[in-house]
Formats: C-alpha cells, structure tokens, sequence
C-alpha cells in the first residue's frame, strides 16, 4: 500500500529531526553531543534500528493485509493508493510557476524542424529557477570583479593574515587580565577587603606552619618587617611563591598548588603585614627593600636594586 513519502525518505527525515533536536538541547561546547557525550551515539543509534524495525514490520503487516483482501478490495484499495503529492493542486501549480512547462497533450505546438533518426526537439522556454540563477552568476561577478579587482578588497589570504594578527593581540590583551594566566609581570597589587581575606585564609591553611600566623617567622624568616631576602614588592612575592625559595633550603613553588589568582591574593596579604610588629618577631634577614620607582618632588626616579627579579 502506497504511503505518501516513502520509506526511504521518512526513515532519515525522523532520523534526522531528533538528531537535531538532540544537538539544539544539549549543551556540548564546541564538539557535537553524539561525539562528546556517547550515551547520545548509543540512544540514536538505538532509536535508528527502532525506526528501521518499525518499517520492516509495518511493511510485512500491510503485505499480510493486502494478501487477505479479495480481488475487488485490491483493485479499489489500488486505485486509491495511486493517488499521490503529485496530484494535488498545489504541487501541479508551484511545478508550473518552477518550469513553464507545456503539458504533453500539447507539446505538438512546439516541435521544431528537426528530426534525428525520429528523435524530435522541442522548443521548450528555460526554467525560470534556471534562468534566475544564471542572471544571479552574472550579478555576483560584477559584483565580485569591482570589489576585489577594481576597489582592491582584501582576499581570502589577506583577510586570514589580519584575523590571525588580530587573535594574537586579543590572546595578549586576554592574558594580561585572565586570572589564571596570570604571570608575574603583570600580578598587581589588591588592596580591597575580600581579596586580602581570601589571601589570609590561602596564608593560614598553607603559610602558618613556617611563618606563624602573625607573619612574624619561625622556619622561614619575618614576613613583617622590610627585610626581604628575594625582594619584596608583590611582583618578587609572586615571583617566589610562583618559583618557590633558595635552592636546597628555601621554601617550595607553590606553582602546581595554587592557581595564579590565588597567589596573588596571598602574596597581597604578606604585604599587608608589613610593619604589624607581632610578638618575639623572628630576626631580620635578608637586605632592606626599597621599591625600585620612588617619587621625589613629583619626579620619578629609578634606583636600581640587587634583589629585583630577574
């Protein structure tokens, strides 16, 4: 019995459709959800070989029917199952409006005079969706050929070359700001309350056990006075939290512990210890640290220092 799309055609359309819907509805980044999420690749594949079963079985179901109609319920049922998209109305007046076709009944009126070996021509007018595709090349290339070879447009190989120049600068502007790209040229200094209490709480569960809490020093040296044995200034702070201390007695790199952002953080509470005074502070060590861009009577002057990162 004749459906009015048939199998091969109404499988992969709802095949496709939940397919669709699938990748709309689901939230897989860059790569399709079939392939970053394989329970998806097992549901449609299952669903597939439910689709395809359904049509095996309701294709045997109407053979088996069809086998028990008597010859007259066939030849009306045959009838009926003739008719098909192609006669209706609006598929014969939109193939019209598309071709201009002549029907064949009249296709006499446009014979022409040429006859090879009893194969006739005839006269028939272009397609119109033939027609207005080939006026739209010709537009295209007028347009094609004033843009890049009379006003000088950028082509495919210029425009790539300025995306990927651009790309570069938007990683660089990026990277200055992106908490986890951080980097010691450009950690800076925070001042604001919730920063410096986060960095208190990274300094308490991490710092306490050689510096003490007060900052005051025990196994590693006074945190709160202005002597720094590789530099003070949150940019040599960083520097040593990021790379760790001396070598064979200093402390470790908290690199693969802490993330950039939280350094930062931390290193910005050490600061704000300076001049606490706790009690019994630990000796100084280290040289005095002076910050290598001073101001004197509004004029910057630069002292150059030992302990400066390098």
């Amino acid at each position: 019995m004749k459906k009015l799309f048939p199998a091969y055609v109404r499988v992969p359309l709802i095949f496709f459709t939940v397919m669709s819907a699938l990748e709309y509805f689901i939230d897989s980044g860059d790569h399709p959800a079939f392939i970053k999420f394989p329970v998806v690749s097992v549901f449609l594949f299952v669903f597939l070989f439910l689709l395809i079963a359904i049509e095996i079985t309701s294709s045997a179901i109407d053979n088996i029917t069809y086998n028990l109609l008597t010859e007259e319920q066939k030849k009306q049922l045959d009838e009926v199952s003739e008719i098909s998209i192609k006669d209706s109305d609006w598929y014969q007046k939109l193939m019209k409006l598309l071709t201009k076709s002549v029907p064949i009944e009249n296709e006499g009126q446009l014979l022409l005079n040429h006859d090879y070996d009893g194969i006739k021509e005839l006269d028939n007018t272009l397609p119109p969706w033939w027609v207005y595709l080939f006026y739209g090349t010709i537009i295209f290339a007028a347009i094609y050929l004033v843009r890049f070879e009379i006003m000088g447009a950028d082509n495919q190989e210029m425009e790539l070359k300025k995306e990927l120049a651009q790309a570069k600068i938007d990683i660089e502007e990026y990277m200055k700001t992106a908490p986890d790209l951080m980097n010691v040229e450009s950690v800076t200094l925070l001042t604001d309350a919730s920063s410096l209490a986060e960095g208190k709480a990274i300094y308490t569960a991490n710092c306490v056990a050689c510096h003490r809490p007060d900052g005051g020093g025990q196994i590693g040296p006074n945190l709160t006075d202005d002597h720094w044995i590789l530099g003070g200034g949150i940019k040599n702070v960083f520097h040593t939290l990021e790379k760790g201390g001396r070598d064979g007695k200093g402390m470790i790199s908290w690199k693969g512990t802490l993330k950039p952002k939280e350094m930062q953080k931390v290193a910005s509470y050490v600061l704000s210890l300076q001049g606490s005074n706790p009690k019994d502070p630990k000796a100084a060590e280290g040289e005095i640290w002076v910050d290598p861009v001073s101001k004197t009577d509004g004029v910057a002057k630069t002292k150059v220092d030992s302990t400066a990162v390098k």
